[in-house]
């Protein structure tokens, strides 16, 4: 009679050699974009602006030690084009949401009419001033939680980082560094539980995730948790945001009528309208209020949704809404379990099965080369909201 030993050896050679079975010619990670069309650089250099009594776009540039506000009327081949407020209005701010503030929407449409400035579009600097913590949502987008495998809708963590500016490089720390194009809602005031804003500000973000540290730090049997988000998408440098700030007079029929879409060396890569979102701004801030509580661990410590102790969102806050199918990362499948399966059999079962198909599948995607890589040009282009441009560096 066989000993227990060799029973249960005999099963795991079993199941081993079921599982193995498919995948003998080998199961290599492949990877292929959603859309097979490019842009030109003039392309890229050109953004349409809304008409002012749809929404007021800014801008900022320094001069003489100092940053300047610009209504922006024109953005073509390279070069913006408009009245800079910080010398027409008083009184005056660096801050587009201060001027507005002061001001409103009459006011400084009626500035509109003062001296033009021609601007290149490589001197802008980050369009408004922002905080270093921000709210942002899970596969928002449908078919976005498809390619990810995450079922049971979309879901909320914090993302703690500085905006940075639309042209700055990104790197990859090592990681698996994958895009994802997102537009963000800027409080002009702070929000309460309850409140509906009328008027929000908007602003384009790339918000760039390690895959690995987010693997390795989420929750495989609960991904809605959020847990492991904060840290694979909290690294310096990993939200620039777009060269301009938009506050339309109707940001909630604005934003539905928004296509986003990225770019990787001049290849798109990811294309939707916001309208295809699950939750719109309106139940994002619902959602947010019943997360109050919640906190999520980063690095050591636990982070709510706001940036300070009490339940409100803060002005200068990025109120992330979800990214659209077409990033690098797609689920980790059954083919990563299967090949898991030995490390999870032979060597012990101190990790789950599924922490053994994560490792196996970073292992395959280090391989395959499928996420950003070095010198790589990741280009987000969104008529009406601007542009954001990196390069990849190690």
């Amino acid at each position: 009679m066989e000993s227990l030993k060799e029973t249960t050896m005999s099963w795991r050679s079993a199941v081993l050699g079921a599982l193995l079975a498919p995948t003998a010619l080998g199961c290599g990670l492949t990877w292929k974009p959603l859309f097979d069309e490019e842009v030109t650089e003039r392309e890229l250099r050109t953004v349409s602006i809304a008409p002012l009594e749809q929404a007021l776009t800014f801008a900022r540039y320094r001069a003489g030690g100092s940053t300047h506000v610009l209504l922006v009327r024109d953005y073509s081949g390279g070069m913006v084009r408009g009245v800079d407020l910080s010398l027409e209005l008083e009184p005056s701010s660096s801050d587009p949401i201060t001027i507005f503030e002061h001001h409103g929407f009459e006011a400084i449409r009626d500035a509109a009419g003062g001296k033009e400035l021609v601007i290149p579009v490589d001197q802008l600097v980050a369009p408004v001033d922002l905080g270093d913590h921000h709210i942002a949502v899970g596969t928002n987008f449908p078919e976005h939680a498809d390619e990810a495998g995450v079922e049971g809708g979309p879901y909320l963590f914090p993302k703690l980082v500085v905006p940075s500016e639309a042209r700055d490089t990104v790197s990859i720390h090592g990681g698996l560094l994958d895009y994802e194009v997102e537009l963000g809602y800027v409080p002009l005031d702070p929000i309460g539980e309850g409140d509906r804003p009328p008027l929000m500000g908007l602003v384009l973000c790339n918000d760039y995730t390690d895959r690995d540290a987010l693997l390795r730090h989420l929750d495989p049997s609960d991904v809605a948790s959020g847990d492991g988000f904060t840290t694979g998408k909290s690294f310096p440098g990993y939200l620039p945001i777009g060269n301009l700030f938009v506050v339309p007079q109707d940001f909630r029929s604005f934003a539905a009528q928004t296509e986003l879409r990225l770019y990787v060396n001049r290849r798109l890569r990811q294309r939707s309208s916001v309208a295809r979102a699950v939750w719109d701004l309106d139940e994002i801030l619902n959602q947010v209020w019943t997360r109050k509580d919640v906190t999520w661990e980063h690095r050591g410590r636990r982070y709510g949704l706001f940036a300070g102790d009490a339940p409100v969102i803060a002005e200068g806050t990025v109120i992330m809404s979800g990214t659209p199918p077409g990033v690098v990362f797609n689920e980790v499948g059954a083919e990563n379990r299967a090949t898991a399966f030995p490390d999870f059999v032979f060597f012990g079962w101190g990790d789950s099965l599924p922490d053994h198909a994560i490792d196996d599948y970073i292992t395959d995607a280090r391989a395959a080369g499928i996420y950003l890589m070095p010198d790589d040009q990741v280009d987000i282009h969104v008529e009406r909201l601007g542009v954001i441009s990196n390069r990849i560096v190690p």
